[in-house]
């Protein structure tokens, strides 16, 4: 069996790879600034360097994690930066401990991905396998941490009916809006609307209109 069925996250992490490769280090990214180069760079900082990792959820640190990744896009050949990740985290990482890596990569190498291929000009939704896909919307609770700062209840809803509230407990009302939002979609462009990809992300929203109106009018990304 393929890596991609066994393992779906370290199928996700050699198709991101090839992903880098073939898109080369000047390539454009769904990620705002960024280049292949300097998503290559972050993923391997952030497998490589736990010095710096903290700044990636942690904001008074961000400065650091940065620097050390514009460091590292600057004196590392973007080959070698791809091929360092694809081979995986050294032995010192955090990411090596035993179940971290579904926990922790699944989400972040499917919407990195998705990130350059959806920043292509004829990219197409691709199919995924029906384990990362429910990996996936294990994982899908991030929303909530996403979208803490957004005062509008909203329920994720996956084709097949089954649903997850990410956001807005107890605060319908606030910010001007009347009710909740569903938001519809196959779990992958779920995932990536709440991780801030909407104006790429193939979803449909319901609800009360102004509700709608302060959801897409609230910017968040991670």
């Amino acid at each position: 069996m393929s890596a991609t069925v066994t393992d779906p996250v370290r199928g996700e992490r050699r198709l991101l790879a090839a992903a880098l490769a073939e898109a080369g280090p000047g390539a454009p990214t769904r990620c705002v600034g960024w280049d292949a180069r300097d998503l290559a760079a972050h993923l391997v900082v952030r497998e490589g360097r736990p010095d710096a990792g903290a700044g990636i959820l942690l904001p008074p640190l961000a400065f650091y994690t940065e620097r050390v990744r514009r460091r590292t896009a600057r004196a590392v050949p973007f080959d070698k930066l791809v091929e360092r990740f694809r081979q995986g985290p050294p032995k010192f990482s955090p990411y090596t401990l035993p179940g971290v890596d579904k926990i922790a990569n699944a989400v972040e190498f499917f919407v990195h991905h998705e990130d350059i291929l959806r920043a292509r000009p004829d990219w197409q939704p691709r199919e995924l396998p029906a384990e990362l896909e429910e990996l996936l919307w294990r994982r899908i609770k991030i929303a909530r941490f996403v979208l803490r700062k957004v005062h509008v209840e909203v329920t994720l809803v996956q084709p097949d009916g089954r649903s997850v509230r990410v956001s807005g407990a107890g605060r319908a009302g606030r910010g001007g809006a009347r009710g909740p939002v569903r938001v519809h979609g196959p779990v992958g462009e779920l995932v990536l609307w709440a991780l801030g990809r909407g104006d790429v992300a193939r979803v449909r929203l319901t609800g009360a209109t102004d509700s709608v109106k302060t959801l897409t009018e609230t910017g968040w990304s991670l």
